[in-house]
């Protein structure tokens, strides 16, 4: 079909945990990819930086067992950490200040042909080895 008449093809992915039994679902592409180099995301994910990506709660379905981890942002923001009871994995999360997003972790979705982050976040915390394109967004 062409024109009007054609329906988009909408991207479906998932994402899941170490052992399989937590897994997300997402329909289109993400809103935004971001990469965050804060001290919290370097010992939650046991890296260098967290990457996420982030969709409209209402094209994200959740399947599983999950356990939450809350902490608070170095702003002030709420964030709900959901981890796979089993194999320890964190999968998605929310903040309070948008509770109509969730953020999934990105190496979750084990795709190397997963979009690139746009934004990098808590650069002063970068590990000076990190090279990132130039044209990314940073706070």
């Amino acid at each position: 079909m062409t024109g009007s008449n054609r329906i988009a093809e909408r991207t479906t992915r998932t994402a899941t945990c170490s052992c399989g039994q937590l897994r997300v679902v997402v329909e289109g592409e993400p809103t935004r990819v971001g990469v965050c180099h804060c001290r919290a995301c370097q010992r939650r994910t046991g890296s260098a930086f967290g990457v996420q990506a982030r969709w409209p709660r209402d094209r994200v379905r959740t399947e599983g067992e999950t356990h939450t981890w809350r902490r608070i942002g170095d702003d002030g923001t709420v964030l709900d950490f959901r981890f796979c009871p089993h194999c320890g994995s964190t999968v998605w999360y929310t903040q309070d200040v948008v509770p109509e997003i969730i953020a999934v972790a990105v190496g979750a979705f084990g795709d190397s042909a997963f979009p690139a982050p746009g934004r990098s976040n808590y650069e002063q915390y970068r590990h000076p080895w990190v090279g990132l394109p130039d044209e990314m967004e940073r706070s």
